[in-house]
């Protein structure tokens, strides 16, 4: 059976079992030459854990022969690894991938801290002494053999599975515990990790839920946020990793699937172990959790990444496909819930990675780009150097000075004398961000198509002061208005939309909540009545064009409450095309702003080929307000820093001057 219930795993008791007829069956799909995977799948992957024991017993004492071993024996590679997973018991399917992440020259941080973070009290128990039974050694010595620093001390606090139990709330102590973690890290120069320790390796799972809810209070940031701020390395993997298990485990296995799946090449052994270990406890609420981070299902990732008898197992674990949208599971609302909450509570400090240069001299660096390009040859990283680290208004000033004193156009200078991306990247930082705007709109509509995303992108992100420069920008250099310019590249409900944006309009105050419950009433009743696409486009519009973010904020929470649905969920079922990427860019910017641009600038490397002018446009945009920000969501999402993506997806000049704005390796 399911350890929990049968409603969040994918796996759970076969009806009609009888081991010594499945073990029958294993044996003749083995014996002679070759061997008919097939039927051993279907029938390993249908059992229950505890069904595969009984059925290893019974081919035992019928074959008096290990199944395991001969399991081994007829199969190969991943496939061999996932069907003898499944037959190890639990615990003994933990002992092994701890023993294989420490054994040899390096050690699989990763798997320990997956596998440590994760596990009740029960389970860490049964894994200490399975991992005794198995290899006559003992688990916590040999990962003190392992280990270091506070990393080691966490895992051996975790090793001792005392976790308070989960109906175990000390109400009086949870402000105080979140007063201490503040203290320990926010509130004083250096950290005091002993604290964060004993705290977090100790305290109730419920407990931990309302001290993060408290110390968001007090530190106007997230746990997460801190922990990331005030440890490193090894230690910060561990803790953020307790953290999310924590807030919710299913979505901290959906985020180490995502990883183990994305970009080249697959982490096998990483998407083995949790399709094994989750099968029978919560899959399904992985599954919802999954789609709901990261818009596509995860029965889908898997038939993307994977093939064979391999590939055919783990999707029969993995149970169905999301993409056809349902209500949510209760794990998940709870999780779309508190995840807008926590949206709505966190107060962003903004970074961008481009200041002003402290000792600014605009005569002096007007005559030093005037001798770059003077002559034979044009000296580049002077180029580079002066106007990467110079901020948007001292660049300004350099060129009203460059005018003033040698009477010539530096812009114009630039262009006879850059090419290509480089001249596209520099002519950028030179204009204002007005300027720059109105630019990128009309490249994006000039010519034989349209860059639909761009538009939206532009549009969606800036607030109504920078939306109104932009548009009188567009006036001055293009003499039409970005209105009538837009109404003329689109049409129908995108047309609408786009134009509400661009009026520059939205509203600014903060969120009204009585009014948030209506305007997800109102969300929610266009689908509830079947509306048409028209009607539903309409009454979303009405709400997404207009209201403030911090009220979006609330409004999609409330829809959650109300319709037991995501609103990403209702706009990827009903709407399509243009419509629907501008609905989505809306509610990922008011979700998490720089996520979005993390995720715009990931699409804009990956794969073949590399789309510059997104790269461009957002790399100028974001660099004196928020880059610093998208590069952290870049590495938490994508696991790779966005300065290797650059220095991978790049080259010459054009990649060097990209790297100084991107502001260094995360």
């Amino acid at each position: 059976m399911c350890n929990i219930s049968q409603y969040y795993c994918t796996v759970a008791d076969h009806p009609d079992f009888d081991a010594g007829s499945d073990a029958e069956a294993l044996y003749d799909a083995m014996k002679g030459f070759g061997s008919d995977k097939e039927a051993i799948l279907e029938l390993i992957a249908s059992r229950s854990n505890a069904q595969r024991q009984e059925i290893r017993a019974a081919y035992k004492s019928q074959f008096g022969k290990d199944l395991i071993d001969d399991l081994k024996y007829e199969l190969t590679g991943k496939f061999e690894r996932l069907i003898v997973g499944l037959m190890r018991p639990p615990a003994y399917h933990d002992a092994k991938e701890i023993k294989d992440a420490i054994k040899g020259a390096g050690t699989d941080e990763k798997c320990l801290i997956e596998i440590l973070a994760s596990r009740t009290n029960e389970q860490i128990h049964n894994l200490v002494a399975a991992y005794k039974d198995a290899y006559d050694r003992d688990l916590e010595e040999d990962v003190i053999g392992d280990t270091s620093g506070h990393f080691k001390k966490m895992l051996v606090v975790l090793l001792q599975g005392t976790r308070e139990e989960d109906d175990v709330v000390s109400e009086d102590l949870v402000e105080q515990d979140a007063q201490d973690l503040y203290d320990a890290g926010e509130a004083q120069w250096g950290t005091d990790e002993a604290k964060f320790i004993m705290l977090l390796g100790n305290r109730s799972v419920t407990h931990l839920q309302l001290v993060f809810d408290e110390y968001q209070k007090i530190a106007e940031k997230s746990i997460e946020d801190s922990i990331k701020s005030e440890l490193s390395g090894d230690f910060e993997t561990l803790m953020l990793a307790v953290v999310q298990c924590i807030r919710s485990k299913p979505m901290f296995f959906a985020r180490r699937l995502y990883k183990s799946m994305k970009g080249l090449g697959t982490a096998d052994n990483t998407l083995i172990r949790i399709m094994v270990c989750r099968s029978e406890i919560d899959m399904l609420d992985i599954r919802e959790c999954f789609r709901l981070r990261y818009e596509k299902s995860l029965y889908n990732m898997i038939q993307d990444d994977t093939s064979g008898d391999y590939k055919r197992t783990l999707l029969k674990l993995c149970g169905g496909d999301d993409d056809i949208a349902g209500e949510f599971f209760p794990e998940a609302a709870q999780i779309a819930y508190k995840m807008w909450e926590i949206s709505a509570m966190t107060k962003v400090q903004l970074r961008g990675t481009v200041r002003p240069y402290q000792n600014f001299d605009p005569a002096s660096d007007a005559q030093a780009l005037r001798k770059a390009m003077k002559g034979f040859g044009t000296d580049e990283d002077t180029i580079i150097d002066i106007v990467a680290n110079r901020s948007n208004a001292q660049r300004q000033e350099i060129r009203q000075t460059f005018k003033s004193l040698l009477g010539r156009d530096l812009m114009a200078d630039l262009k006879s004398e850059l090419s290509k991306n480089l001249e596209r990247l520099i002519l950028g930082l030179m204009m204002t961000p007005a300027e720059f705007d109105a630019k990128m709109m009309k490249k994006a509509m000039e010519g034989a198509g349209t860059d639909e995303h761009a538009l939206i992108e532009i549009l969606v992100t800036r607030n109504n002061q920078e939306i109104q420069e932009m548009c009188s920008a567009y006036q001055n250099a293009y003499k039409k208005s970005l209105e009538d310019a837009i109404a003329s590249e689109t049409s129908g409900h995108f047309k609408r939309i786009l134009i509400s944006l661009a009026q520059g309009t939205r509203e600014e105050d903060p969120a009204d909540m009585a009014r948030a419950l209506e305007d997800a009433q109102v969300s929610e009743l266009a689908d509830a009545c079947n509306a048409d696409s028209g009607d539903l486009e309409d009454r979303f519009m009405s709400i997404l064009c207009t209201r403030s973010f911090p009220h979006l904020r609330r409004v999609f929470q409330e829809f959650v409450r109300c319709s037991n649905k995501d609103i990403e969920q209702i706009i990827k079922k009903e709407m399509s095309g243009d419509i629907k990427n501008a609905m989505f860019a809306i509610v990922r910017s008011v979700k998490n702003q720089p996520s979005y641009f993390a995720d715009r600038l990931y699409k804009a490397m990956k794969g073949l080929g590399t789309d510059d002018r997104a790269l461009i446009r957002i790399m100028v945009s974001r660099s004196e307000i928020d880059l610093f920000n998208i590069r952290k969501e870049f590495k938490e999402t994508h696991d790779a820093s966005l300065h290797e993506f650059i220095q991978g997806d790049t080259s010459g000049d054009y990649r060097k001057i990209l790297l100084i704005l991107c502001g260094g390796e995360d």
